[in-house]
């Protein structure tokens, strides 16, 4: 998986942009493909930037 140089804020805005674009149904077939594409890996990002917040939290409590 490419490398995302996004902070995680810029990432969901991101992800917010591709479900609008998606979610007016005039985008080609493979514009759409790619930009499912890219919020599957947006996603993916998001997840493992919420679960290392979620782990440090869970440490940061544990002192």
């Amino acid at each position: 998986m490419s490398e995302i140089n996004l902070t995680y804020e810029e990432a969901v805005e991101r992800l917010n942009e591709i479900v609008e674009s998606l979610e007016k149904n005039d985008v080609p077939l493979d514009k759409a493909l790619e930009l499912f594409e890219e919020g599957t890996r947006l996603t993916a990002f998001c997840t493992k930037k919420l679960n290392e917040a979620k782990q440090k939290i869970t440490e940061l409590e544990k002192d």
